[in-house]
């Protein structure tokens, strides 16, 4: 059976996490790290539209055509909690992307220490401003395959140790840890407050622990880690599906991450290598960026394959529910990297903009357009 045939609403399984950070007067997001705008912006590489606004109209329109023309039919937005600049801006993306016929949903990120005493009552929040209100015209309700819908969120930094210990063997208690049974208490909650209106409301934590995301009552796994290679995937979604979770593992680009300006003064801080490879490369030569744009589509073709094989295997537990859900990381996180939204051509960049140090390859459409091609491909073939 042809997925198009088990998911009539196809394109809305597949999810861009979408970041709506970005500010130009004055600067937000672009001039972190020490970057001084409009040349030399917080991204490794330098973006086809430059560094924009998000809350302009006009670039929304442009990201959600290039979404819509790729075969994405969601995105999933960073969300910093309630009076946010995220939360602001979010019914003006809300209305473009309804325009462009995508669906919205929510990345909710570490907005205060005490998240967990506040998640049912912040999930609430998201639906009855962003669903209620506006009559459900672009919030996301996932249908599985059986038929049966409800909206999906997923959490960043939901399970973490209560203390952590650095490289000087200093210990240091993390300010935003949150017990599993208050997890569990918030989720139950949440759920029995929305079980009159969805068939199921699944909220999915971004650890591989199986153990403390069974016991946090989360629905199952997405992985936002771009460094847990495909290659390990299949062993994480069977010992998830032995506990009849769900797992998401997302299409990726791998990583590219800018480094701060100046380094920052701590013995225990580390650059982080490009990925896949983890290479430490001389981004100055054409043919390393070129050859880096090669590893990073085969990451991509790698990673589609996997999530979808994974996904839609009978003996896993995603087929087992009907569940089928792709994020792609990212459509535009560029201070690290993970961005499919076009960049420039290098031939392309301006002098000073090539004096920055940027990673553009040759073509700076690459992985939107494979993307546009991986997802066309699948939409005609037979599931497993």
């Amino acid at each position: 059976m042809p997925l198009t045939a088990r998911f009539v609403d196809l394109p809305r399984h597949f999810v861009f996490e979408y970041y709506p950070w970005y500010a130009t007067a004055p600067w937000r997001h672009w001039d972190e790290s020490g970057r001084l705008p409009p040349i030399d912006i917080a991204a490794s590489s330098y973006p086809l539209l430059g560094p924009y606004d998000s809350r302009a109209r006009h670039v929304l329109e442009q990201h959600a055509r290039w979404m819509a023309d790729a075969g994405v039919g969601a995105v999933n937005l960073s969300w910093w909690g309630r009076g946010s600049f995220e939360d602001d801006v979010t019914d003006t993306v809300m209305d473009v992307m309804r325009d462009h016929g995508l669906r919205v949903t929510f990345h909710l990120e570490p907005y205060r220490d005490d998240r967990g005493n506040t998640l049912a009552d912040d999930v609430l929040y998201l639906v009855r401003r962003y669903g209620d209100r506006r009559a459900w015209d672009a919030m996301l309700v996932l249908r599985d395959a059986d038929g049966r819908a409800g909206p999906v969120f997923k959490l960043f930094r939901a399970i973490l140790a209560r203390e952590v210990t650095d490289c000087l063997g200093r210990v240091h208690r993390v300010p935003d840890y949150t017990e599993d049974g208050q997890w569990r208490r918030q989720l139950t909650l949440l759920r029995r407050e929305l079980r009159r209106t969805f068939d199921h409301t699944r909220v999915l934590g971004d650890a591989l622990d199986v153990g403390r995301i069974e016991a946090s009552g989360f629905d199952g796994m997405a992985i936002y880690d771009n460094f847990v290679a495909p290659s390990s995937w299949p062993g994480h979604a069977a010992v998830f599906s032995a506990s009849d979770l769900l797992f998401a593992f997302n299409v990726n680009a791998g990583y590219d991450g800018i480094e701060p300006r100046p380094r920052p003064d701590d013995p225990c801080w580390r650059p982080l290598p490009f990925e896949p490879g983890r290479l430490f490369l001389d981004w100055s030569d054409d043919a390393v960026r070129d050859e880096a744009a090669r590893l990073s589509g085969a990451r991509i073709a790698e990673s589609f394959d996997t999530t979808l094989r994974l996904q839609l295997d009978p003996r896993l537990a995603n087929a087992r529910h009907g569940f089928f859900l792709v994020y792609v990381n990212s459509f535009n996180e560029w201070y690290e990297g993970t961005q499919f939204e076009p960049m420039k051509d290098a031939p392309d960049l301006s002098a000073a903009e090539r004096e920055v140090g940027y990673h553009n390859p040759s073509d700076g459409w690459y992985r939107l357009r494979l993307l546009r091609a991986l997802i066309a491909r699948e939409s005609q073939r037979r599931a497993v």
